[in-house]
């Protein structure tokens, strides 16, 4: 009886080797896409900051007084009595030292900041509803209803934005400046591309800091480049 001889398969090496290369390419094109991807959005975070700072100034020139600041008259005969859906524009009230004193030369109120009861035409902090402001002077886009429930901006991780003047405890312990622009929710490992391109690369020091702390906490500590977690986030604060 003859026997059959079992042929062998199986792949040889210059087959292997060109699986192995192709897997490389593909590698590497998925590393450099998310390099890119990351690079798009720092650059988008720090345009966040340096476009906020630019409405301050640009309204300031405009209208002679801060967004956040005007009584009722004066938003009234900038943008009209049915600037909102209808409705006149949104004046601060009521006046409370620190969040909402009318024609005193400052945005009060923290950055992170809401209106007490959205929906309610008030806001208890300025700093809030600088926004339906610069918006309705189309110097940004975005919702001018404080109950839209879109109207606060976020960068390009859904983290809040938000600005405070100084005349107080800052956000970020130690920092100075006359205002301070906020962008919550940052990772790591684009915290420090922000302060390397935006400022000196210390994330506990200079116009540029970094905190952990959470929302509200007023006089927070700093926190040094060499403790930034890559995939940790931060608020991350410039001053102007």
């Amino acid at each position: 009886m003859t026997q059959l001889k079992k042929q062998q398969s199986g792949f040889t090496l210059v087959e292997i080797a060109i699986v192995l290369v192709i897997i490389g390419l593909l590698l590497g094109g998925v590393l450099k896409g998310q390099e890119l991807i990351n690079s798009a959005k720092v650059k988008n975070m720090i345009g966040d900051f340096r476009t906020v700072s630019s409405l301050v100034y640009a309204y300031q020139d405009r209208f002679k007084s801060f967004p956040g600041d005007q009584n009722q008259n004066q938003l009234n005969d900038a943008f009209g009595a049915n600037a909102v859906g209808g409705k006149p524009p949104t004046a601060c009230t009521p006046a409370a030292a620190g969040h909402c004193t009318q024609n005193n030369g400052r945005i009060d109120g923290t950055w992170d900041a809401t209106s007490k009861d959205l929906g309610s035409g008030t806001s208890t902090d300025e700093s809030s509803i600088f926004w339906q402001h610069v918006r309705l002077a189309n110097l940004a886009t975005g919702p001018t209803d404080l109950a839209d429930p879109n109207y606060r901006p976020r960068n390009a991780d859904g983290g809040f934005i938000g600005i405070e003047m100084a005349g107080k405890t800052p956000y970020i312990n130690g920092m100075r400046g006359s205002f301070f622009v906020c962008s919550a929710g940052v990772l790591g490992r684009y915290v420090k591309q922000i302060d390397t391109t935006m400022d000196d690369g210390n994330t506990a020091g200079g116009s540029v800091q970094a905190t952990d702390a959470t929302r509200g906490d007023a006089g927070a500590a700093a926190v040094a480049t060499k403790d930034i977690v890559d995939g940790t986030q931060y608020t991350v604060c410039a001053s102007y």
